[in-house]
């Protein structure tokens, strides 16, 4: 048996695909007799692309990501799906003036008309490889491309049997996919290395008996959709393959690409959320059918990071995971700093994380991190069940900047029962946080996802849900039908209003400009602190914190404090401090707000300036001890974080 795999635009240029990774994994140990290859046509279409038209880039990942919510690379092949170059055209252009600029809306329109084209030559290319398979995965903007394709390979050669699977697949929308397309001869929802290669085996055999592939869907002799029950339960790590990798290197290295992307790695630890087991967040669809996390064994998941770096020579690594198995803290990372490798990853945590994790991700090479923070009001962080605080997400972003991380991060808002008051001392305090990572992009009003409790249980505040306009001018399909096909619905707007909004944005996009040239730090001297500050809304450059309140108020502050937590605090310390009132310490923390020191929230204040290292203080200070005070002292506008300036935050992962 031959199996082809598929990986259709917009799948990310930069990544192998990890599910066909796995999937040829699971052919090549798991069907006797089978063998089994990837075809790169996200690849394939940027040369064909390139060669036709003004494409860059830029171009690509704003299809395969950032029109994501607006449906813009589903849209561009849905004239393929239904072989006319015009389908349409003009509802696309009437929903999307206004939201589109005009050079990105000529360019969707112009793709929308060429791409059948592609299609057909790629479905030529698929026949002429005589699989007696091909699959075909979806996930994000693969839908349309994945199902033009499969319909075009059915048309030139009816006995290939086509598969498809993912994301776009899982439950009732692979269930959607199969009654809506008969192209497509089988579904596979769920995990697919099990039921894939089952699938296989059993169309090997002369009287195979679809009904035993669990998720699957299929169709009866008279040719009426069947759905198998999905599985009962997810994989257990063991049964989790290491992705094989093999060609797209090779194929990379011979596309236009090559000349746009640094290629990562994809490499998976762990499926599901521990969090969300206990705590769904209430706006978050990841994960699917199946919550439950479980993560491969230390040993498994570190050869295979090392395995996949010595193959393929490549340090650069995207870790999917959803969120980190804490373990890994203190067994697969310290393996890879002890390992000599110079790898430099990108993964998901949980935003109350503590410095000294932090500074174990980041001796290990996770440059960038991904801590779901959504917001900095705590009222709102509890109305999306995300068991964190505003000021635990403002101590994160300090301390990624002060052990070299960088923070990527969006800010959301649309909550039901959020209001202005909730949003409004925050907005007035962003000014003080230019210093450290800003979102990578304006507030965004929330999306109603499928699987997500928001989805699934209307009394949290969304009723009425339609699938998101873009879909209705995708597929010809009834709505009841878009309904279980669509991940992504409307519905009334919730929470706070535009002019609170359009505050919140102004905030935002001050921060964004002013972060590259604003700094705030502190060096602890000891007998003093001294902090350096160039941020726009403030006009002070140095300040010293030399009386013993100040200096032990502010280390407490290292983490979130109400004033009667900081008080007790102080009258304990190792030198005491009991003279002190709360009103001494509400003015002192008065003073540090109205300076931008600290940061509060929901009664509780954190001090937001990452420690420095600046070799004239360190010597002055040495100075100080061994020779007297000297003379005159360095101008102390040289701070900067120990491991220097944190890089670019990369594109937002759709939380």
């Amino acid at each position: 048996m031959r199996v082809l795999l598929v990986n259709m635009p917009w799948s990310p240029i930069d990544l192998p695909s990890l599910a066909l990774g796995i999937l040829k994994s699971s052919v090549d140990e798991r069907v006797p007799g089978a063998t089994c290859e990837v075809l790169h046509a996200n690849l394939e279409f940027t040369d064909w692309i390139t060669s036709r038209t003004e494409f860059s880039a830029e171009d690509y990942e704003y299809y395969a990501l950032s029109s994501y919510f607006l449906g813009c690379g589903d849209w561009v092949f849905s004239s393929a799906l239904y072989d006319d170059p015009g389908w349409k055209d003009a509802e696309f252009t009437r929903v999307m003036t206004g939201k589109l600029r005009k050079s990105r809306m000529r360019m969707t329109r112009h793709l929308h008309e060429r791409v059948p084209e592609f299609v057909a030559d790629i479905a030529r290319r698929i026949v002429e490889a005589e699989p007696d398979v091909v699959g075909f995965t979806s996930t994000f903007q693969q839908n349309t491309a994945a199902l033009a394709a499969a319909r075009q390979v059915k048309k030139l050669a009816p006995h290939i049997r086509t598969v498809m699977g993912g994301a776009n697949c899982d439950a009732e929308q692979g269930a959607a996919v199969h009654r809506n397309f008969p192209f497509v001869d089988y579904v596979v929802r769920g995990e697919g290395e099990q039921a894939f290669p089952q699938l296989l085996a059993t169309l090997q055999r002369d009287d195979p008996d679809l009904t035993t592939v669990a998720g699957l869907c299929h169709r009866g002799a008279d040719g009426t959709h069947l759905a198998n029950p999905m599985p009962t339960g997810p994989l257990p790590p063991a049964a989790i393959l290491p992705p094989d990798y093999t060609g797209y290197f090779e194929r990379l290295a011979t596309s236009v690409a090559r000349h746009w992307v640094e290629p990562k790695l994809v490499v998976e630890g762990a499926r599901g959320c521990w969090w969300g087991e206990k705590h769904h967040c209430t706006f978050c669809g990841l994960n699917g059918s199946f919550m439950e996390f479980r993560s491969k064994s230390p040993d498994v998941f570190y050869e295979e990071i090392m395995d996949l770096a010595r193959r393929h020579r490549v340090l650069d690594m995207y870790v999917v995971d959803n969120i980190l198995d804490m373990g890994y803290l203190k067994t697969v990372l310290p393996r890879i700093i002890d390992s000599g490798h110079d790898l430099r990853m990108h993964i998901e945590i949980k935003a109350n994380m503590r410095r000294p994790q932090l500074q174990v991700l980041a001796d290990a090479g996770l440059i960038y991190v991904q801590p779901g923070i959504e917001s900095l009001n705590s009222r709102v962080l509890d109305l999306m069940d995300k068991g964190v605080s505003g000021c635990q997400n403002v101590r994160m972003l300090r301390d990624a900047a002060e052990t070299g991380l960088s923070v990527s991060w969006n800010y959301l808002h649309g909550f039901p029962g959020e209001t202005a008051e909730d949003y409004e001392p925050v907005i007035h305090q962003l000014p003080a946080l230019e210093h450290l990572n800003p979102p990578v992009d304006l507030s965004a009003r929330i999306a109603i996802e499928r699987f997500s409790p928001y989805f699934k249980r209307p009394e949290l505040g969304f009723t009425g849900l339609r699938p998101e306009e873009h879909y209705r001018f995708t597929y010809d399909l009834p709505e009841n039908e878009l309904y279980d096909l669509a991940y992504v619905f409307e519905a009334p707007e919730r929470g706070i209003e535009e002019d609170t909004v359009n505050k919140l944005n102004d905030a935002i996009a001050a921060w964004k400009k002013r972060h590259v040239d604003a700094r705030l730090t502190h060096t602890d001297l000891g007998d003093q602190i001294v902090l350096v500050s160039r941020r726009h809304a403030f006009s002070w450059r140095t300040m010293r914190l030399t009386d013993p309140f100040e200096l032990a108020a502010f280390r407490f502050l290292d983490q979130p404090h109400t004033p009667a937590a900081l008080l007790r605090k102080l009258h304990g310390g190792s030198v005491p401090l009991t003279d002190r009132t709360p009103a001494d310490v509400q003015r002192l923390l008065d003073s540090w707000v109205g300076h931008g020191l600290v940061f509060t929230d929901a009664g509780q204040y954190v001090h937001i300036a990452p420690a420095a290292v600046n070799q004239d203080l360190l010597r002055l200070d040495y100075m100080r001890h061994t020779h007297g005070r000297p003379r005159s002292e360095p101008a102390l506008v040289d701070l900067v974080p120990q491991s220097g300036p944190a890089l670019s935050a990369p594109s937002p992962a759709l939380s």
